[in-house]
């Protein structure tokens, strides 16, 4: 009987045991898949988090961007505003309209076989300053000689103008007008231009019935050389797309925030959409002078300087160099005579920038006040020296 009793006991406790086990695996298969669910939806929340809402919301504006969230290749995030961009040109253009100015000039032509006859010119120029100076460029009052100069406002009004200084070289040239308020345009910084800058044109193209014409573009290249004959060459331009026509000449080139970054010069006719503009940091330091002394002296070193390949075609000398300058004359007690040039030395720099031609040795001298020391880059005999030259200003007789 006992033993009954304990087959019993043996047989019945796992058929006991094995009942209750069924019963408790029920719940968890639920609890399972009620997991599989919490997890498939938070892995829906967290790609729309890392994939919308933290590029678009958070990075870059909260937080920065982690380091490598690009991957190694990329270097830069470009952030753009359509709403900034929006009605940039037009007002741009309202901005700087008022230091905009037309120019009319009267000059005296000789014809070989008329005579003497009166000539017009067209042009425009920009404020820089408040006392009625005026920047142009040189060509635009044909080299300072002009029977009459007219400068014509936003206003309407129009004023006899002076001319107060004018170098062909740099085609530039600043004229003033006085008694009538004017407003200065800002000056930008062309140094920091980059190819792609949004650039916008302000000028009076083809006559004054087209004055005040606005033309917008970019900034196409930079540093650009145009030839102007068979020795002179116009260098370090900005080139754009922006719309340049006879009679823009002088007018503003501006950037996105109204300021002017240079002064426009040239077009090339064989070409669409080829302008150029000279840098305005070319005009900086000419400007600050007439805004500090009310006049402009360069600086001089006192050489007569003639381009190698110039030299070389003409005389049939092979020079050690091929570029540069060849120092044809050195005069007595000028800044070049005390620091040491000499008759046959051939400037091939100044500081870390190469020199090749005259026209650039004067546009960098342009950088230079008197009492300014220069460092000074030759060939002679074979050798490269360094010389320094303590710049004067120029005479008024030279």
């Amino acid at each position: 009987m006992e033993n009954r009793q304990r087959e019993q006991e043996i047989i019945d406790v796992p058929v006991i045991t094995y009942v209750e086990d069924k019963v408790e695996k029920k719940p968890r298969k639920r609890r399972n898949l009620s997991l599989v669910v919490v997890i498939l939806i938070s892995a829906l929340i967290g790609g729309v988090i890392s994939s919308y809402v933290m590029p678009v919301y958070v990075f870059g504006k909260l937080i920065p961007y982690p380091q490598n969230y690009f991957g190694p290749d990329i270097k830069q995030v470009i952030h753009v505003n359509p709403k900034s961009t929006e009605f940039l040109v037009s007002a741009v253009a309202k901005k700087a309209m008022p230091s905009v100015v037309g120019i009319t000039t009267t000059s005296i032509e000789r014809d070989f076989f008329f005579g003497p006859r009166t000539a017009k010119g067209l042009g425009t120029g920009v404020i820089v300053d408040k006392r009625g100076y005026i920047l142009t460029n040189a060509h635009v009052v044909h080299n300072g000689n002009v029977e009459e100069l007219k400068v014509l406002f936003d206003n309407g009004k129009k004023k006899d103008a002076k001319i107060l200084w004018s170098d062909a070289a740099l085609d530039l040239a600043v004229i003033k007008v006085d008694g009538v308020k004017v407003v200065p345009a800002d000056l930008g910084n062309s140094d920091d231009l980059q190819v792609g800058e949004i650039a916008i044109a302000i000028g009076n193209p083809l006559g004054m019935e087209f004055e005040k014409t606005v033309t917008s573009g970019i900034i196409s290249g930079l540093n650009r050389s145009v030839e102007i004959n068979e020795n002179e060459r116009i260098e370090n331009l900005i080139q754009t797309d922006a719309s340049i026509n006879p009679g823009n000449s002088g007018g503003p080139l501006l950037n996105s925030k109204g300021e002017v970054i240079g002064i426009n010069t040239a077009k090339i006719k064989s070409g669409e959409g080829l302008g150029f503009a000279i840098p305005i940091n070319i005009a900086k330091p000419i400007v600050d002078q007439f805004i500090e002394k009310g006049e402009f002296r360069k600086v001089y070193m006192g050489i007569q300087g003639i381009n190698v390949d110039i030299f070389e075609r003409s005389t049939g000398i092979d020079l050690i160099t091929d570029e540069g300058i060849y120092i044809a004359r050195v005069y007595k007690g000028s800044p070049a005579a005390k620091g040491g040039l000499r008759t046959g030395d051939v400037i091939i720099g100044i500081e870390d920038k190469k020199i090749n031609s005259m026209t650039q040795l004067v546009k960098e001298l342009y950088k230079y006040r008197p009492g300014d020391t220069a460092n000074i880059k030759i060939m002679r005999n074979d050798e490269e020296k360094t010389l320094k030259i303590k710049l004067e200003r120029i005479p008024k007789n030279y």
